[in-house]
């Protein structure tokens, strides 16, 4: 007995520091070599936010991302009961809001009015929107748009800063990142450096 109770013991041992220590030890060295900027959460040096997972982006001066807390998805706090907001993963309102979609199939009526009224938001801005502006990403995170996307916003975001049309378009040529490895995806922009370029043209 004392024998199967020492095998025991040091397999427990063994698998600690190799499943406790060494492993851990492994992916962190990994991905500091290879991913830092993703393992570091890319937090920005001014602390503006992170590049890899979507900002809620309220002023007409700047350009939005994907409507994860937007138009019927904002959170809500005076709301009775509180609204807590679609799928950012941020505070937004001083509500935090959940990472997930929203899981409304083609034929939803819930889905069809929230689109409706993500379109009427838009046009409120001054925006002709763009599918993508209208409906949520599957994460609620996505931080990207298209060059579409951005296009489209143009008008409002030129109206609030006083930027030119065709500067803006040289912004956003600028800030186009190609599909990764030159195949995989289409060609996308991130929201928060496309903001961060705009506010140094301000």
């Amino acid at each position: 007995m004392f024998t199967h109770i020492r095998r025991s013991v040091i397999l427990a041992v063994i698998a600690f520091v190799l499943f406790g220590i060494l492993y851990p030890l492994v992916g962190v060295g990994v991905s500091q070599l290879f991913f830092k900027h993703q393992a570091d959460g890319s937090i920005n040096a001014n602390s503006s936010g992170s590049a890899l997972i979507g900002q809620n982006w309220t002023s007409t001066k700047f350009f939005h991302g994907r409507p994860d807390d937007t138009g019927p998805y904002a959170a809500n706090p005076k709301a009775t009961p509180v609204v807590p907001g679609g799928d950012n993963p941020l505070v937004a309102n001083g509500i935090s809001g959940e990472s997930a979609a929203t899981n409304l199939g083609p034929r939803s009526k819930v889905l069809l009015a929230n689109t409706q009224q993500l379109v009427a938001y838009w046009h409120k801005l001054g925006v002709n929107p763009t599918p993508d502006l209208v409906t949520t990403s599957g994460s609620g995170l996505d931080p990207d748009i298209s060059s579409a996307d951005a296009l489209a916003q143009i008008p409002m975001v030129a109206g609030a800063t006083g930027i030119s049309p065709s500067r803006l378009r040289q912004l956003i040529a600028s800030q186009t990142q190609g599909a990764e490895w030159g195949f995989l995806g289409s060609p996308y922009i991130n929201v928060l450096s496309l903001n961060e370029a705009l506010a140094k043209l301000r």
